[in-house]
């Protein structure tokens, strides 16, 4: 499967779309309704199916206006709220999908009708939308987005069935083992350190200028929606800046390395320690990107079990230091008398780990040689 995302000219036909997504956003929440009130006498959820057939019916009989969003939308919004209270059901969210501003409301999705793509053009419904063609569309284009920012642009992400072939294995033979962190992005097994970005903070000041405009505008004025754009400016500046840097550094990445080692971490645990910053990393995205650019080069990206003593082990003897605490950067093993770095160590930990996981054997002895 292969995405393509392209941006919709501004015209005045536009206010079809914002009035197809509220209505999105008003039959989430009358879904998201019925469910919390199911949820609350039964213990349980409303099956995605039953659920399809329930809005069908009332959709004929007491909302026709939902007809203008599609009936394929709409069963996309149910099966979307099902997986959301199944991932709540099996403990993998501590909390049940809830009730969204219809207002910020952000998209709904097409698959096998309501939709078609044309030269540089797309028809939703019976109204054609042009768009900017970047690029050729590869495939055959199987379901379609309709996204808007929160500046009040529209993109459409089309998504087809081209499997894009591998660029050449990368056969550069080299490895190494990757430990996160949050002043050095990834300390490297093999010294080839990246540092963190960090753009959020970088754009902090733009951010908090622009919000203080904000709250100074008074409610429902257009002075008011002018400064919540230039706020918004801010951060989608701010992601795409970041965006950008992760596909670069995945790419260079896969391109220097045939395994790349990394742990499972519990970042949610991690942004109740330090936040904001651990937000501003972003470092499942990068790990998204990461793996979508060694499918591409032919790379393995391999993580090892998010409970795997990596810091607290010492990568010479194997000895833990139980004792070893988060202010620690530095220590001393007291069995083999060697000095680590908290961070470099670990990552010596994650590459023999994830070596031994990948069915490349005992790599300490190389890992030794590096050290010294």
């Amino acid at each position: 499967m292969k995405s393509y995302k392209f941006k919709l000219y501004k015209t005045k036909k536009q206010r079809k779309l914002h009035n197809k997504i509220r209505v999105a956003g008003r039959i989430y929440n009358h879904i998201i309704a019925l469910q919390k009130r199911y949820y609350r006498l039964h213990g349980k959820y409303i099956p995605k199916y039953t659920m399809t057939k329930h809005i069908a019916k009332i959709r004929r009989r007491r909302f026709p206006k939902w007809g203008i969003v599609g009936s394929q939308a709409i069963q996309n919004i149910v099966f979307r709220i099902d997986f959301g209270y199944q991932k709540f059901f099996h403990k993998e969210n501590k909390r049940p999908p809830t009730f969204r501003k219809s207002a910020k409301f952000k998209s709904f999705t097409l698959t096998q009708a309501g939709w078609a793509l044309g030269d540089g053009y797309v028809r939703i419904g019976k109204d054609k939308f042009k768009f900017s063609k970047s690029r050729e569309i590869q495939g055959v284009p199987k379901q379609m987005h309709v996204k808007r920012d929160a500046l009040g642009d529209f993109y459409i992400i089309v998504v087809t069935d081209f499997v894009e072939p591998q660029k050449g294995i990368t056969t550069t033979s080299k490895m190494a083992g990757f430990d996160f962190g949050l002043k050095v992005f990834l300390t490297s097994s093999d010294f080839a350190d990246i540092e963190a970005p960090l753009f959020f903070s970088k754009n902090a000041d733009k951010i908090k200028k622009a919000s203080q405009e904000l709250s100074r505008k008074k409610k429902g004025s257009k002075n008011r929606s002018k400064a919540r754009k230039s706020l918004a400016r801010a951060y989608k500046r701010t992601s795409n800046q970041r965006a950008d840097w992760q596909w670069k550094t995945a790419a260079m990445l896969v391109q220097k390395y045939d395994y790349l080692f990394f742990e499972d971490l519990n970042l949610t645990g991690m942004k109740s320690l330090w936040g904001r910053k651990v937000s501003d990393l972003s470092f499942n995205s990068f790990m998204s990107k990461l793996e979508q650019q060694a499918m591409k080069h032919g790379s393995v990206v391999q993580k090892i079990d998010r409970w795997s003593p990596s810091s607290k082990a010492c990568s010479v003897c194997g000895c833990i230091n139980t004792s070893l605490k988060l202010r620690d950067r530095e220590w001393t093993c007291q069995d083999c008398n060697t000095h680590h770095d908290r961070d470099r160590n670990a990552s010596y930990n994650i590459f023999t780990a994830g070596a031994s996981a990948a069915g490349l054997g005992d790599i300490r002895p190389a890992l030794q040689a590096i050290a010294v």
